[in-house]
Parts: structure tokens; C-alpha cells; sequence
């Protein structure tokens, strides 16, 4: 099973989409479902509860992290991430992508945590 496809299984199955992507990870990582879990926590409907970055989102940027900081910052790392994200799903804002205020949907939840887990393949753990 493709990872992307077992995180939106994670994401079904109760984990909010970060939890979903960080949990998708967590052979790579070496850290437990139940730790990546916590972490992810208080993510779902993106942080502040739809008001700002998207969970799937905030789980890549998460992994980000885990895979490529040695004592120096990853801003130019993030930034790319950000800008990946934001370029396949349509925005960054959950509220954005959901279309709460507009009505238009730009990217459904289960494809903003596909393109997470499969930026997060492309950019840092296949590299």
C-alpha cells in the first residue's frame, strides 16, 4: 500500500490529517504511531481550528523537521514545502482550502494529506 493511501486510512480512522501524515512516517522516523499521534494532536481542522496552516501541512513541516535539522534552522526548506503545498492544494489556510467563508472548496482534506505525504516523500526522504 502506497504511503499516501495508508494516511488517509490513519485519517478515517480517527487521526486528524497531521496525525495522519506524521503516523504515515513512522518507520522513517523511528518513533511510535502513539508519539507522532501526540504530536499532531492538537492540529486537526488545521491550527486555531481552521483560522490558519492546514494539518496536513503542519505535519509535512513537522517531518520536515524530524528529517533534516542538525542544530541549524530549515527556513529554505520550509519555505519550499510551503510553497509546494500551496501550489498543488490551491492555499495554505485550512479555512481557505475548506471554503469556509467562500464556499469553494479547493482541496478536500483527503488530498491535501496525499500531496503532504507525498511532498514530504519528495522533498526530504527521498533526497
Amino acid at each position: 500500500m502506497e504511503k499516501r493511501d495508508y494516511a488517509v486510512i490513519l485519517k478515517h480512522s480517527g487521526c486528524n490529517c497531521a496525525q495522519a501524515v506524521l503516523c504515515a512516517f513512522a518507520a522513517e522516523t523511528g518513533l511510535s504511531e502513539d508519539l507522532l499521534k501526540r504530536m499532531g494532536a492538537g492540529f486537526g481542522a488545521g491550527m486555531g481550528c481552521m483560522e490558519a496552516t492546514c494539518g496536513a501541512l503542519v505535519g509535512a513541516e513537522i517531518l520536515l523537521g524530524l528529517r533534516l535539522y542538525q542544530g541549524r534552522p530549515v527556513l529554505a526548506n520550509a519555505r519550499q514545502l510551503h510553497g509546494a503545498f500551496t501550489q498543488r492544494c490551491g492555499a495554505s489556510l485550512c479555512k481557505e482550502l475548506k471554503g469556509r467563508d467562500t464556499g469553494v472548496v479547493l482541496c478536500e482534506c483527503d488530498d491535501c494529506v496525499r500531496h503532504a505525504v507525498d511532498l514530504a516523500q519528495e522533498l526530504f526522504y527521498e533526497s
